[in-house]
């Protein structure tokens, strides 16, 4: 019930995404780092899946408790429910309106916990009336009726059935409010070059130059997909600049539109890690921007993004303002920013981890110091200056893979961003000397490469290692690093058998 109420009014209110997101929040960064290794893009649905199987053993609890007294369980599930209205209302942008899922809650949980008590409770029936002519059995008026077993048993479906109805209600309607309407996104002022056909048919198994929309990799701290409607969004430039000013959605889509290919990836992605994808941005540069509001004599070190829900990003001024390609993306891969991406606008800055550089859902930008203002992540210890480190993936073949001898092509991705781009890609068998691969096409020093190398492949196990080169000269690191606090490094190695 809570669920369904707030799928009509704000997801993020939900009892159980707004307690999920609380614990996100609460979460130390090594455990949020381990989970993240465990369970990959799974670890949502492993916490939300999590908070459930909580709620249900308090609720067992709470149905103990009420077969001594019903206040006893009906109180327990009321201190559930006041927590998970507390960790709505936690929420830097909540409003009053956020607590109506949880009292929704309220009222369904003690309602569906005093409709089971009252079908397992025994009844006495009303004592029959003394008459002469009435002729009853020894101890007939004070017989106990037992309660039905069948009646338990249908009260209790009707109660999951219900459960099941307005869940599944509370998701279809979250999907339809999430689909966005036609929107017309005008033609770039700056177009990218013709897209290259990349090695997708060529190598089986091998990344695709290009990741779909639908594929494209998500990583951010909310368990919902915010609900913005592009005609009330605005974004706000403030802070240390000679006048805030205000932008809404039309204004972004009438300004000069570039277009580029950039690849973006997670801080959390580890060495041969799928955090990390090549798409086609449409946006506004940053500088554009910023020279609206006039940075010229401002002491900022930072840009502090502040998305719709208040998360708060900070990217260096000096890395966002230094050339590269950064931008207000309003388009992606040819199409409207998709909700779960970022819409209506999101950050995007070429050779940044999306940590410092990728705010997604974003409604202001704050010029201001790091002595000033901490962000989410810069609270949590992770380095505030963080380029993305080069490195290089195998996607084919997969680890353990059994091959049958013979020639056996080993392929993936590579991607050295802001230094010159990737140069080589190297192939190492079993500890040997580094071989170059064939590489494939390029679209840009920001984009990823595809790689492929042919290997005549002898009986055994064999170790397969991969490496890049940029175009400086420089070489993937070796020395292995987590992804905490500035990024992983390492050479991916992975063991196949050949028959």
């Amino acid at each position: 019930m809570g669920h369904f109420v707030a799928s009509l009014l704000n997801p993020a209110s939900s009892p159980v995404l707004a307690v999920g997101s609380q614990v996100i929040d609460l979460t130390p960064t090594p455990m949020k780092e381990w989970a993240i290794r465990q369970f990959g893009d799974k670890d949502k649905t492993i916490l939300v899946g999590s908070v459930l199987g909580g709620v249900l053993v308090f609720a067992a609890v709470g149905g103990l408790l009420t077969l001594r007294r019903f206040r006893y369980g009906a109180g327990l599930l009321l201190v559930l429910v006041a927590v998970a209205g507390f960790t709505a209302m936690n929420r830097p942008t909540a409003e009053l309106v956020d607590v109506v899922p949880s009292l929704a809650t309220a009222i369904a949980g003690i309602g569906a916990l005093w409709f089971l008590d009252r079908a397992a409770r025994p009844t006495t029936p009303a004592k029959p009336a003394e008459h002469p002519m009435d002729h009853l059995m020894p101890g007939e008026a004070s017989m106990v009726t037992a309660p039905s077993r069948r009646g338990v048993l249908l009260a209790t479906g009707a109660l999951a059935l219900a459960a099941a109805v307005l869940g599944g209600a509370g998701r279809y309607i979250g999907k339809v409010r999430t689909r966005l309407e036609d929107i017309a996104l005008p033609r770039p002022t700056d177009p990218a070059p013709a897209f290259p056909t990349g090695l997708d048919q060529q190598v089986p198994g091998i990344t695709p130059f290009r990741i779909r929309n639908a594929d494209f990799y998500r990583v951010d701290t909310r368990l919902d997909t915010p609900i913005i409607d592009q005609n009330e969004w605005t974004l706000t430039i403030d802070g240390d600049v000679d006048q805030e000013v205000t932008f809404s959605y039309d204004d972004i889509l009438a300004m000069d539109l570039i277009e580029r290919d950039i690849t973006l990836t997670c801080v959390s992605n580890s060495v041969g890690g799928k955090y990390v994808g090549g798409a086609r941005w449409l946006g506004v540069r940053l500088q554009d921007l910023l020279d609206r509001a006039g940075i010229g004599n401002t002491k900022a070190d930072q840009i502090f993004a502040t998305d719709v829900d208040g998360m708060t990003i900070s990217t260096p001024l000096a890395l966002a303002m230094d050339g590269r390609d950064a931008m207000l993306a309003v388009g992606m891969n040819g199409e409207v920013l998709p909700r779960e991406h970022g819409f209506p606008a999101r950050v995007v800055i070429p050779g940044l981890y999306g940590f410092i550089s990728a705010t997604k859902w974003v409604t202001r930008l704050t010029l201001t110091t790091y002595d000033d203002k901490r962000s989410y992540w810069t609270q949590r210890d992770w380095a505030t200056d963080a380029p993305i480190k080069i490195s290089s993936r195998i996607d084919t073949p997969r680890p353990l893979a059994e091959l049958d001898a013979g020639e056996v092509v080993i392929g993936g991705v590579a991607w050295a961003q802001q230094n010159g781009g990737v140069a080589k890609v190297q192939v190492r068998i079993d500890g040997g000397a580094w071989t170059d691969a064939e590489l494939g096409p390029t679209a840009g020093n920001d984009y990823w490469r595809q790689w492929f190398y042919r290997w005549d492949a002898g009986s055994g196990s064999h170790n397969i290692s991969a490496r890049v080169i940029d175009g400086n000269g420089n070489e993937q690191v070796t020395a292995r690093a987590n992804p905490f606090p500035e990024g992983a490094s390492g050479i991916q190695e992975l063991i196949v058998d050949v028959g």
